[in-house]
């Protein structure tokens, strides 16, 4: 166990993700920019988070909304130019808030230099920094991987007589991370941001920057969903030889070489896959490399497939609880740009106020996506207004669009986001007039109050952001309660999954003090042989 007093700041602190085009929108375009995020640095300060994490902002075509770089080094014109960033990055340290962006690096743009060097002959110096290869015997694709987004991972290009892999847009052509020289260019795009004063990187699919060396064809998956688009071909196949291959570690330790070259910074890595093979992306203990990796493996495992059950989620973070080394630090995300909106998974605010306290009670360092904090839900997105390629390509169920809609910050035209009369990039939920930052903000009951006193207290508290963690067998079932503990502190957190009142006797434990209940109107002594919780209500209680 890590002691407190030796915790980093990405490990006490609150993470915040925000989707610049979806923020807050100063040039009455429709989309959110830097600026836009200057501008409401003192609301994230007041709220209480630690950090921003930025999703891409640099230049590109915008086929994958920034995933598809141009150019790892500058900021796209929609959102502002490297003097914003600067003054974003200064005004953030003003307010002691680190910064965290985006970086990219499986894949460019198809538009990015390298990749027209690269496809402008077969003997260009910078054909080999990325995937090329000729048909296979009978024609048609090198081997069988699918994409992402739907239909084959390569691209016949007519010029060259080859196809290029993509696993994302056919205008994401994937770099070669086994030639030296890429690797060296993508370092320095490293170094580029942390001399500009960027706190740490979320490294976009990370796992898949070292394929198969042979590319060979992945295997049928048994389990495929028998009503599958017609063109998803990545979910007919186990993912075997296209990700997570056993030396990509190597590769990492180097990229956590360069973080080192600069005091304090954090690596968070987007990851996938069996928690045995996940936990390796912290450093292998037996391979020599304890806390060599990443700082952060990102941790989805209570969002992919998880039903709104207390004795799921508590499995879920138990069985990671046990699976961590002594030097890993934990850390969990309830959504994401990628995701359903938190709310809508789970049933509505009732379900996310609990789902706030879980997630800032729990042993290890939380992020919240923007607008989970005023409890904003999916957004239906009419077929004609969907961007995100892969509900354009896999269908209207699958857009991600739904979860990336623009911040609601008052009860006025667009919500507050964009001027009046402006159209913005996704529609504003129908739900805007109430459920934005301001109307929050009077209500002493609302769910963005339940946050900032969340996040008031959690940095408050030693035993909350660093103490130790164990759970409690409790009756009756759909409760989810555990004890959090550092040096003499001790809080009990007490949460109720289920539509109806429970009772709980907490073995071991005579009474405290509720601090805060999700419903915000509890401050008071209580025995712990029959603590009464409400529907959806959860509790932090000292003892």
């Amino acid at each position: 166990m890590i002691a407190n007093d030796n915790l980093h700041w990405w490990q006490r602190g609150v993470v915040y993700q925000i989707y610049p085009r979806s923020f807050k929108d100063t040039t009455g375009n429709g989309v959110g920019d830097l600026q836009g995020v200057i501008e409401k640095l003192d609301y994230l300060h007041d709220l209480g988070i630690d950090a921003l994490w930025l999703s891409p902002f640099y230049p590109s075509p915008m086929a994958d909304f920034g995933y598809d770089v141009a150019d790892y080094c500058d900021v796209d014109p929609l959102f502002g130019d490297l003097a914003t960033f600067d003054r974003l990055v200064a005004e953030a340290h003003k307010r002691r808030l680190k910064i965290i962006i985006d970086w990219v690096p499986n894949h460019t743009s198809d538009q990015h230099p390298w990749f027209i060097e690269s496809r402008s002959s077969r003997d260009n110096p910078k054909r080999d920094w990325y995937f090329w290869r000729d048909p296979a015997p009978g024609g048609g694709p090198p081997n069988n991987w699918g994409s992402f987004f739907g239909g084959p991972a390569w691209t016949y290009d007519e010029r060259t007589g080859q196809y290029y892999l993509h696993q994302f847009c056919k205008e994401q052509p994937e770099l070669n991370w086994r030639n030296p020289a890429v690797k060296a260019a993508m370092f320095d795009t490293l170094r580029f941001w942390m001399k500009r004063g960027v706190d740490g990187f979320r490294m976009d699919v990370i796992g898949l920057i070292i394929k198969d060396k042979d590319l060979r064809d992945n295997p049928p998956n048994p389990a495929a969903p028998p009503n599958l688009p017609a063109n998803d071909l990545f979910s007919r196949l186990l993912q075997v030889y296209n990700m997570d291959q056993d030396d990509v570690h190597s590769v990492i330790r180097e990229i956590r070489g360069v973080l080192d070259e600069y005091d304090d910074r954090c690596g968070i890595g987007e990851l996938w896959g069996p928690l045995d093979r996940w936990v390796k992306y912290y450093g292998d203990a037996s391979a020599g490399s304890a806390g060599e990796e990443l700082h952060l493996p990102f941790n989805f495992r209570l969002m992919d497939g998880m039903t709104w059950n207390a004795q799921q989620m508590r499995a879920v973070v138990d069985s990671l609880e046990a699976a961590l080394p002594d030097f890993a630090w934990p850390n969990y995300v309830l959504g994401n740009h990628d995701r359903t909106r938190l709310a809508t998974r789970f049933g509505g605010e009732a379900q996310a106020r609990v789902a706030a306290m879980l997630l800032l009670t729990l042993r290890g360092t939380p992020t919240i996506y923007y607008g989970e904090e005023i409890g904003m839900e999916d957004v239906p997105i009419p077929p004609d207004k969907i961007q995100d390629p892969q509900g354009i390509n896999l269908g209207p169920e699958r857009t991600r669009d739904v979860c990336r809609t623009p911040m609601q910050w008052d009860a006025g035209p667009n919500a507050g986001f964009s001027p009046a009369g402006v159209e913005t990039w996704l529609p504003i939920a129908a739900d805007y007039v109430t459920r934005n930052v301001a109307a929050l903000s009077a209500d002493p009951h609302s769910i963005l109050t339940l946050y900032k006193r969340l996040l008031r207290l959690r940095r408050a508290t030693p035993a909350l952001y660093g103490g130790s963690y164990r759970p409690l067998d409790v009756e009756p079932d759909n409760v989810y309660v555990y004890l959090r503990k550092a040096d003499a502190q001790r809080y009990l957190i007490a949460l109720n999954f289920a539509t109806e009142p429970r009772t709980l006797a907490i073995p071991g434990e005579t009474g405290g003090r509720i601090l805060l209940s999700t419903h915000l109107d509890r401050e008071e002594a209580v025995s712990l042989d029959a603590l009464s919780l409400r529907a959806n209500e959860g509790v932090i209680i000292a003892l």
